[in-house]
């Protein structure tokens, strides 16, 4: 039987009223392992492929024709929004088959999950956090929840690969499994794998069963790229005349007008900062305002407002955004996406790509590269345009190689064991310090870890009154430990920034990072606001809208970037490939940075001469082996190279005044980098460097060796060291600007 006539009847009708004539490649293999086999999936294919009615449409028809006792079908995605864009979608495909589809976050109100706690069936949408909430608050009725539970599926799985919230969903879905007596099929869904095998073996940790990814062929689809640079004033690389606007803007400004855009920022400042500027560009214009903004900071009605505004086709917008649009939520006719800077990662340029494309257009994405120009006492990292070669890297590794970040591996995440342990002695009471190694330690994420290690948080949390020894020899959440877990940000694994929350009268308009004065002004949902309250103990500022032009300030953001992204930027400044989708501006750009690279033989070489002992170094290392390498030299050959004045600019390049002698340089770094052979020597004496959320809570012995053994990329670091030059063959080039 083919896999549309095994399909369901109301799924089939669903696919004749919106016109399909033919399912796709991924939809059939999907069909074919769901239906065929008792395995996990792993389905990985482009955005806007298909992939969740891939999942759904089998799962729905198997549910209809054996309906679960309990939930029959658990979906786990990373947003809000893209939950709410979901249900809507399978609540109108379910409404004929009787299924219940109930969504649950923070947003949903606790009459609706009342109600449905009462007869819990159907598909049950949720973020990790509230399941986390759920696993912890509602233990006892687990079974009665999840008992017949048939499918867990995890969309956008990619998203969860790279720290310890993906590490927290696995561990919560091994919890849910081992508590409800069950065992669930897990279904993967994401468009941008770096290794779909490590992706596999991580989701299916301890289902006992194996997992299909199905090889699909997909048809070739059409790309619209380009990318150009701007200096943010004066004259531009391609001799443009300076502009009474930032040129890049107004660059944005004229390219999205009469369209549907999306402009992604790599920052909430940045996104705020933008958002402005356009918006004031269009009032100087005397246009009607087009300009949204979406980030993780604004409140939940600013949010969805900009949501439901985009999806109408008719409506001519743009939203200035950060990653909170970069999943798979459907926004519809969106014709263009641009992205300010490079992104760190393949990955997410490809899911920001991905947003457009859709309904049979083109994926179209203009890279804005902006920049400011150096000046002439700056040093040569400063010449080099960044961000332009990280944007020509990451386009480029997918072109030639179809390379994507692969899952982190390997960790120690003593944070989430925190975590976790809190978690379960909150949801189950008291418990013998065997059993809950026990439960703990057969989580798979915690493999590397050792009992003697758990042995040192739990005699830590006791002695903090994190917990308590009760007369049996049991542990019980303590009196500290409670303060932890009964604040609503405990079930949250990622970092979060002390938050604020801003008010104009009685609406929220969102939140910021630091309480401001009094009278001042501040910048959030792309407007500029006066301060006139602040309730320090409540958290709350009170403000009033202005005009103007300030920074927005929303806690520090990381991303780190590959070594792969580094060595292919390295490769882009050494070669004479000209590619296509450079405009006038940034083909200009790159050619004075390879000039002034060959002239330097920057490629050539890591270290440099840029005056009297003064060097810079070039690694091209990901920001992990390159954090590696910057401790080595500090810790372990700052003495021996007369070192002083060390400047790093993560991941690019180091700066530092040196007595020792070039050669000498190669041979001290060789010589400590082998010696070196535990990454616990590349940390400072008592430093305890707080990395993860749950640091803080975690002793500073264990800290110190998460960081090191998860954190520090030695081996990568090593074998960069190895390639270098040997002593008695130096540069004989001294870089002059």
């Amino acid at each position: 039987m083919d896999i549309y006539s095994r399909y369901a009847p109301f799924i089939r009708e669903h696919i004749y009223r919106n016109n399909w004539q033919s399912l796709r490649g991924i939809q059939v293999a999907a069909g074919d392992a769901i239906f065929n086999t008792d395995e996990n999936v792993l389905l990985t294919a482009s955005t806007a492929a298909g992939k969740t009615e891939a999942a759904m449409f089998p799962i729905l028809t198997l549910m209809e024709e054996d309906p679960p006792l309990s939930v029959g079908c658990l979906y786990i995605a990373p947003l809000k929004a893209l939950i709410n864009d979901q249900f809507g979608r399978v609540e109108e495909l379910c409404s004929e088959a009787d299924i219940t589809v109930m969504h649950w976050h923070g947003d949903v109100s606790q009459d609706r999950k009342r109600k449905f706690l009462k007869a819990p069936r159907g598909i049950l949408q949720i973020t990790p956090e509230s399941l986390e909430a759920m696993m912890m608050r509602r233990h006892q009725m687990i079974g009665q929840l999840f008992g017949d539970l048939r499918f867990i599926v995890i969309d956008e799985v990619h998203s969860f690969l790279r720290g310890d919230r993906g590490l927290q969903t696995v561990c919560l879905v091994q919890r849910l499994m081992r508590d409800a007596g069950i065992s669930p099929r897990i279904i993967g869904l994401s468009a941008t794998i770096g290794s779909p095998e490590a992706a596999a073996r991580i989701i299916a940790a301890g289902t006992g069963r194996g997992t299909v990814i199905p090889k699909v062929k997909e048809a070739s689809g059409e790309w619209r790229i380009s990318m150009e640079h701007f200096y943010i004033t004066g004259p531009q690389a391609g001799e443009g005349e300076p502009s009474e606007y930032d040129p890049s803007m107004k660059y944005i400004y004229d390219r999205s007008q009469g369209r549907k855009c999306l402009v992604f920022s790599n920052s909430r400042e940045e996104c705020e900062a933008v958002t402005v500027d356009l918006r004031t560009i269009g009032e100087l214009s005397h246009e009607p305002e087009r300009f949204l903004i979406h980030h993780g900071n604004l409140s939940t009605a600013y949010r969805e407002s900009a949501e439901d505004i985009i999806k109408e086709d008719d409506k001519n917008v743009t939203i200035c955004t950060t990653s909170t649009l970069e999943l798979g939520i459907d926004i519809g006719r969106l014709e263009r996406a641009f992205q300010i800077n490079a992104p760190f990662t393949v990955s997410s340029f490809l899911q920001r790509m991905g947003r457009t494309g859709r309904r049979g257009n083109p994926a179209e994405m203009l890279f804005v590269m902006r920049e400011e120009r150096a000046g002439d006492r700056d040093d040569i990292g400063k010449f080099i345009p960044w961000s332009l070669l990280q944007g020509i890297a990451l386009v480029q590794l997918y072109i030639e190689e179809r390379w994507v970040e692969p899952p982190r591996e390997g960790r120690l995440p003593f944070s989430l064991l925190y975590h976790q342990a809190m978690s379960i002695l909150s949801a189950e009471g008291d418990m013998q310090p065997a059993e809950l190694a026990s439960r703990l330690l057969t989580l798979s994420p915690f493999a590397n870890i050792s009992q003697e290690d758990l042995k040192v948080l739990l005699r830590h949390l006791v002695k903090e009154d994190q917990l308590e020894i009760t007369e049996t020899g049991g542990l019980l959440v303590g009196i500290k430990g409670e303060r932890v877990i009964n604040d609503y940000r405990f079930f949250a694994v990622f970092q979060e920034n002390v938050e604020y929350s801003v008010r104009c009268e009685s609406s929220e308009i969102g939140t910021i990072a630091y309480p401001p004065k009094l009278n001042e002004d501040i910048c959030i949902a792309g407007k500029v606001w006066r301060v006139t309250d602040t309730n320090i103990k409540e958290k709350k500022v009170y403000v009033m809208p202005v005009k103007g032009k300030v920074p927005a300030y929303f806690g520090d953001v990381a991303g780190d970037i590959d070594t792969r992204v580094l060595l292919r930027m390295k490769k882009a400044l050494g070669e004479n490939d000209i590619y296509p989708y450079l405009l006038n501006n940034a083909k200009v750009r790159l050619e004075e940075a390879r000039h002034m690279a060959r002239e330097a033989s920057l490629t050539e070489r890591p270290l440099h001469n840029i005056g009297p002992r003064m060097y810079i170094l070039f690694p091209w290392l990901g920001s992990y082996a390159f954090l590696a390498l910057s401790r080595l030299i500090q810790i372990k050959c700052a003495k021996r190279l007369g070192l002083t004045g060390f400047i790093s600019a993560k991941p690019y390049y180091m700066q530092f005044i040196m007595k020792e002698s070039e050669d000498g340089f190669y041979e001290i770094l060789k010589e400590e980098a082998e010696r070196l052979t535990d990454p616990m020597e590349l940390l400072f004496p008592k430093e305890v460097p707080v990395f993860e959320k749950y640091d803080a809570q975690v002793p500073p012995e264990l800290v110190r060796k998460s960081f090191a053994y998860g954190v520090l990329d030695i081996g990568t670091m090593k074998e960069r060291i190895r390639e270098w030059p040997e002593p008695g063959t130096r540069s004989r080039y001294t870089v002059i600007i």
